[in-house]
């Protein structure tokens, strides 16, 4: 069997105005990705990643991090992540510009709570079909394209290979629940706990894909690094 390793990008930039770029700790999180990869696997038969900065980056900084160099990772938007901006302008059209979006986080005492509880509102809506129709894909046809691009790889992944894959929260939500038959209104239940850089493991067989793991941070709390590598945003 082969093996793909869905792998989160690392903490984005989420109280500057341009969120799509990692953080000083994403960095970090996206190299010890790499590091713990690379001691313990073959170099991958393919390594993928979606077109947005935040996870062109993790990727370099994996590639980095394991020893892989010069290997750069292709792209296929399949894996973009959905428009997180977009659902939220939605839900809150207060916050049609990103940037008041991100000056309202800057001046709260827990930014990244209030963010959360903003976001899972505006996801919310987008599974039940609430967002206006026209308004971009609906979660069945981001799922779709996700699995789509997933299936490339699975393709291109042979008996005793790996793939690495570098996207982020939607994708990796959406291809698990595809993968155990999840109904959506069950799909926060693997969104909402995925860690930044956390590592979910899948097994491919010939017409057949399967979860292994899920969500592991195993190479992020095993480090002494301060302050510690953990986070969802």
């Amino acid at each position: 069997m082969g093996r793909i390793y869905l792998v989160r990008h690392g903490q984005a930039s989420l109280l500057e105005d341009d969120y799509d770029r990692l953080s000083p700790l994403g960095e970090t999180q996206a190299r010890e990705v790499g590091m713990w990869l690379g001691a313990r696997i073959a170099p991958p038969q393919g390594i993928v990643c979606g077109t947005l900065t935040r996870q062109r980056q993790t990727a370099a900084a994996c590639i980095e991090g394991a020893g892989w160099l010069p290997r750069v990772a292709a792209v296929d938007a399949g894996f973009d992540e959905h428009d997180q901006d977009h659902l939220i302008a939605h839900a809150f059209p207060e916050f049609a510009d990103r940037r008041l979006l991100a000056a309202r986080l800057r001046a709260s005492d827990h930014p990244r709570r209030e963010f959360h509880a903003l976001f899972e509102r505006a996801f919310g809506r987008w599974l039940r079909r609430e967002t206006p129709a026209g308004s971009g894909p609906t979660w069945a046809q981001f799922r779709q394209r996700c699995m789509a691009s997933l299936q490339r790889v699975a393709d291109a992944c042979g008996p005793g290979q790996s793939a690495l894959v570098v996207t982020s929260a939607g994708p990796i939500a959406a291809i698990c629940q595809a993968l155990v038959g999840l109904p959506d209104d069950r799909v926060p239940t693997l969104h909402t706990p995925l860690f930044n850089a956390s590592i979910t493991q899948l097994l491919t067989r010939p017409g057949q894909i399967s979860l292994s793991t899920f969500n592991s941070v195993a190479h992020l709390e095993v480090t002494r690094a301060a302050p510690p590598l953990l986070s969802y945003r």
